[in-house]
């Protein structure tokens, strides 16, 4: 198929699950319950995902607070009970993290059920997201390793293990999130794409890896607009990703002053060509949809374009992201008959 569609990975949260409007919410319910509600509200999001067209599906997240500490909760060697406040992508802005005291370690299986229960419930390709070794260190507070670098490794490890797992769960496409990337510019070449090749280590199914300018709070937008009139800094790391072992590779691209051009610096990758703004509610028309497809085929082969959401859609409202959905299935229909 011609432009299959896909999503960055989280959606909005139901009301009974979590806070709403949140990106970090707070769980309506505990115990047994809770457990049961994360795997009802991830059929809820894998049902609006097909009901809106999209082709491959992912979890929305649904079960875990956060995209980071959603896996970091089954890390042994993490302290989640002293919390320590830490600015996180160079300061940008401050979040309390949880404290590395030991050996990171595996405490089981970290996305087993959500994974095999959306596999179970879909025909669709099926798509989980994790976060990436180098946003990971940049999300919590080293009382053990002395070295962010080893650190990192350390967690490319747990990832690589969890993502065997989850292929061997029936997922067609594993992605990790590395808005650190988009941060340390320097560190990307000089250990970044080393650790994302540790975790995407020995798999056969598809990988990416999303780097973006952030989701659509005001610390993101803020920074954001203090970038200038073209945001160059893909310009930086693209080439090295472009040497990595991955093989899709998602960015923003509407109303983003990323110049789409830099993606011919990633010749020969799958691009996951970000065609919903997730921080504004306005919704998309499937005629601005197309037109974000059309410019991107002026520099990338058409067979290697992705419609895809700019970033996750966590903090937004549920029915301003359904109908984004909706508008970027349609979209993707119209390109289909426009580029043909």
């Amino acid at each position: 198929m011609l432009f299959p569609t896909t999503v960055a990975g989280s959606l909005p949260k139901p009301a009974w699950l979590a806070e709403t409007d949140k990106l970090w919410p707070a769980w309506r319910l505990k115990g047994a319950d809770l457990d049961t509600a994360k795997l009802d509200a991830t059929l809820l999001a894998v049902k609006m995902q097909e009901d809106a067209g999209i082709d491959i599906v992912t979890d929305g997240e649904q079960a875990r607070q956060h995209f980071v500490h959603g896996f970091l909760e089954q890390v042994e060697g993490i302290d989640f009970e002293h919390k320590v406040e830490m600015g996180i992508r160079d300061n940008r802005y401050k979040a309390m993290v949880p404290v590395v005291t030991s050996t990171l370690k595996l405490k089981g299986r970290v996305h087993a059920k959500e994974a095999q229960h959306a596999r179970k419930h879909t025909k669709h390709k099926l798509k989980i997201t994790m976060p990436g070794p180098m946003t990971i260190a940049d999300t919590i507070a080293d009382r053990f390793y002395g070295d962010k670098i080893k650190m990192a490794m350390a967690a490319a490890d747990l990832l690589n293990q969890e993502a065997r797992a989850l292929e061997k769960d029936g997922v067609d496409a594993i992605q990790f999130d590395e808005p650190a990337f988009n941060v340390f510019l320097g560190e990307v070449a000089t250990w970044g794409i080393e650790a994302l090749n540790r975790a995407i280590d020995g798999l056969t199914c598809a990988t990416a890896v999303h780097i973006c300018y952030g989701y659509g709070i005001k610390a993101n937008v803020d920074w954001k607009n203090s970038l200038g009139q073209e945001w160059r800094q893909y310009e930086n790391i693209f080439p090295a990703i472009a040497k990595s072992n991955i093989k899709q590779v998602s960015i923003e691209c509407i109303n983003s002053k990323v110049p789409m051009k830099l993606m011919e610096l990633l010749e020969g990758k799958d691009m996951l060509v970000g065609a919903i703004d997730v921080a504004n509610d306005a919704i998309e028309t499937p005629e601005q949809i197309a037109d974000v497809i059309g410019q991107a085929m002026k520099f990338v082969p058409k067979e290697r374009i992705l419609p895809c959401t700019n970033c996750g859609m966590a903090p937004m409202r549920r029915d301003i992201a359904e109908a984004k959905l909706v508008a970027l299935g349609k979209g993707a229909a119209l390109a289909r008959q426009r580029y043909a």
